[in-house]
């Protein structure tokens, strides 16, 4: 029996490792997206990750048996969700910088509180209900609807948040009966049969010619990958496979007010990255919001913790 200390700690390693594994995934993804569609490269990396999935992460959880499940339709559910949240995105990061994409994304955690408290009847306090305002005035300060310079593309990681929340609130308790692997599994197998039925409907490139590039993005004609650019495909489903589970382990492990915080490592990552590579750095205003959904997300998991809420399945498997 481990000790609940120890298990904290897993938790947060687990939770650590999944934030710089889904912030290198979306380095790989924005990389890509100047040459693929969005859905040849989410449907790469779903094979290459449901290889791993099967061949490493299964084996370590117990063999082919423990991938029954009894929620099927929550599986699907739950896919379909994170494919929509995943298509919104990834199609902003080609128009918003990557800092303020995952800052407005990172409002997700504050909508799950709100949904669980309308459609779940959980008690939420006026500390949290403040909170969550707070949060979404950071995503006003970001977006800022009524400038000269506001493009629609701002608005797709608030589609992908809301998609993402709601996800989780289906659900919320799912991950204390479903292993790691079988959610992974699940989520790779819906991103397949998605983006298969997409690039069917699309991959010639019937649809592409907008001139908008986050459109472009998701209607481009599918090309066979260049040489070079096979690494970064590979690392894509690399790190989805690993970030997956690793996030699966860290809400299984540990509380998710304990957990849910150190998520937030993604956000400064993706400053970093982006002013690295790409050379994005946010403006004063976007900073102050970033700052404003960083700590009312931040408040809300403390707050969770006080008053008691165990592990969850709110995060499981179902970023990107």
């Amino acid at each position: 029996m481990i000790p609940s200390e120890r298990l904290g700690q897993l938790s947060v390693v687990c939770v650590l490792g999944a934030s710089v594994m889904f912030s290198l995934n979306d380095v790989s993804v924005k990389w890509l997206s100047g040459g693929y569609p969005l859905h040849q490269i989410v449907l790469m990396r779903a094979l290459i990750a449901l290889v791993i999935t099967l061949s490493i992460a299964v084996p370590l959880e117990g063999g082919w048996e423990r991938l029954r499940t009894r929620r099927p339709m929550m599986h699907v559910l739950r896919g379909l969700c994170v494919v929509i949240a995943n298509m919104a995105f990834f199609c902003s990061i080609v128009v918003v910088s990557l800092a303020e994409a995952t800052a407005i994304f990172f409002v997700a955690p504050l909508l799950i509180t709100g949904f669980s408290a309308v459609f779940l009847k959980e008690p939420v306090g006026i500390r949290r209900w403040l909170a969550l305002t707070i949060g979404f005035v950071g995503v006003l300060v970001i977006v800022q609807p009524g400038a000269v310079s506001f493009q629609w593309a701002v608005l797709l990681p608030v589609v992908a948040a809301v998609a993402y929340a709601t996800l989780h609130t289906l659900t919320r308790n799912m991950g204390l009966s479903e292993r790691a692997s079988t959610m992974a599994l699940y989520i790779q197998l819906t991103f397949i049969v998605v983006c298969s039925g997409m690039g069917l409907a699309f991959g010639d490139g019937r649809f592409a010619g907008t001139g908008n590039p986050a459109l472009e993005f998701l209607f481009r004609a599918w090309q066979w990958p260049l040489v070079h650019d096979w690494p970064v495909i590979a690392l894509t489903g690399i790190f989805s496979a690993a970030g997956g589970y690793l996030i699966s382990q860290a809400y299984r492990l540990g509380e998710a007010g304990l957990v849910a915080p150190f998520e937030y490592t993604v956000l400064v990552l993706a400053v970093i990255w982006g002013y690295v590579i790409w050379d994005e750095l946010p403006d004063t205003l976007s900073a102050f919001g970033i700052l404003l959904i960083l700590g009312s997300g931040v408040f809300v998991a403390v707050r969770e913790t006080r008053f008691g809420v165990g592990p969850s399945a709110r995060r499981i498997s179902g970023r990107r």
